[in-house]
């Protein structure tokens, strides 16, 4: 009975095996996915600490909240994804965040994910380049914690030159964007 076992258990291990025999065309494939691109490059060159000045607004018309943090950014995975990890004091308290970002060489675009310890959600967005004015926008869905529902989000982050980046955050209502958030990001 275990011999039989055993031999069952190679014939599925075998159909399965060669269920997944590639052609060359197919290996190349998923080769050029899997390697880093030159977009993956330009990610990296945003390696290293970054200091940041925060602007918040908590609704529109609200007077600004500033708040200075620091991130700290580092390439993953052999060059595919840059993770961030953020550190600051926000509205007088502890703040720690941290992003994944990265491009997806098959659908051509960005992708980002953040959680911080303000929350226990995570907040995904996808996003394109724009040559014209080195930014990327991203568009997404969050939780807001007020109303418990899930919001539009949009987010543009442009690289201003090596050593200054500028985000915004913007929350789409029915009555248009507001912005909810601008960081100043110079290269410490």
């Amino acid at each position: 009975m275990k011999k039989t076992m055993t031999l069952v258990a190679l014939f599925i291990a075998f159909c399965n095996i060669s269920s997944f025999a590639q052609t060359d065309a197919q290996m190349k494939a998923w080769q050029d996915y899997m390697t880093p691109s030159d977009v993956h490059k330009m990610i990296a060159k945003c390696d290293g600490t970054w200091n940041e000045d925060v602007t918040m607004w908590m609704k529109p018309g609200d007077a600004p909240i500033k708040n200075k943090a620091t991130a700290v950014n580092q390439m993953i995975l052999g060059g595919r994804y840059q993770q961030t990890k953020t550190t600051g004091d926000m509205m007088g308290m502890p703040f720690e965040g941290f992003s994944l970002l990265g491009y997806d060489n098959l659908t051509k675009e960005f992708t980002s994910t953040w959680l911080d310890n303000f929350g226990t959600g995570t907040m995904t967005l996808k996003g394109k380049w724009d040559d014209k004015t080195k930014s990327i926008t991203f568009k997404g869905k969050m939780v807001d914690p007020m109303s418990g529902k899930e919001v539009d989000v949009k987010e543009v982050l442009t690289i201003v030159d090596d050593n200054h980046q500028k985000f915004e955050m913007y929350i789409v209502m029915p009555t248009g964007e507001f912005k909810s958030m601008e960081i100043s990001s110079t290269r410490a």
